[in-house]
């Protein structure tokens, strides 16, 4: 529980004057860097205070100066703050729609051209995530996405969301897979306390999507990707 105390406390003692500064900073100059950085160096300092270590590997094969869509597994609320600040340069991200009406949270990740997306299914809440992520991409900036769409429970891989699949066929994005394991042991779904741990995160190589004939060979090689970094039993 002091972890999890120790986040919070840190998230809240850091965000109150970051969002004073670099909010309305970000309104006047339209220049959202300052409020991402300082964003990212408030979660690092967060997991910092709690204990969590992250352990990045293969950053070597993520492809500079281009716009990206990171595919990762995802078990537990702490893999968001722990890998977006380890992405080169600035990411976008799927993210649940209550999440955008958080009080001055939401409205950052607005300015942050973070993507709403709804859990009823709609084709048309699916279409609308989709093209608001084919702008963010033509702007240069990277698109993370959690291609379970929900986390898993007992850590195994569960079956994958197209929608993100069909954002790469139309743009012609690298997707690089993203393994991601250790914080299943440290927050548990459904679960508020953080246990102190190591979150270990995987690079790997990029995909053209250009190079596969269907959405389903493209889902299926990255699948495979994001596997072959996860412990035996988490594979699925």
């Amino acid at each position: 529980m002091i972890s999890s105390l120790g986040l919070l406390f840190t998230l809240i003692l850091l965000g109150i004057p970051a969002a004073i500064i670099f909010i309305p900073w970000t309104l006047i100059t339209g220049n959202v860097l300052p409020l991402y950085n300082a964003t990212q160096f408030m979660v690092r300092a967060g997991y910092w205070v709690a204990r969590i270590r992250v352990e990045t590997k293969g950053l070597d094969n993520v492809p500079a100066h281009t716009a990206c869509i990171f595919m990762a597994n995802h078990v537990s609320n702490l893999d968001p703050p722990a890998l977006i600040p380890r992405i080169p340069g600035r990411t976008s991200a799927f993210m649940k729609r209550s999440l955008m009406k958080i009080p001055i949270v939401g409205y950052a990740f607005k300015l942050g051209e973070f993507i709403p997306v709804d859990r009823d299914g709609s084709v048309t809440g699916a279409q609308e995530s989709v093209a608001a992520a084919r702008r963010v991409l033509a702007r240069g900036v990277h698109i993370t996405t959690f291609v379970e769409g929900t986390r898993s429970r007992d850590g195994r891989l569960l079956p994958f969301k197209k929608g993100p699949f069909y954002l790469a066929k139309e743009t012609g994005a690298p997707c690089v897979p993203v393994s991601i394991y250790g914080t299943e042991t440290m927050m548990a779904k459904g679960s508020l306390r953080i246990k102190p741990g190591t979150a270990h995160i995987t690079f790997h190589a990029p995909f053209d999507p250009g190079t596969f004939s269907s959405r389903e060979e493209l889902l299926d090689a990255v699948r495979e990707s994001i596997a072959s970094g996860l412990p035996e039993w988490m594979r699925g």
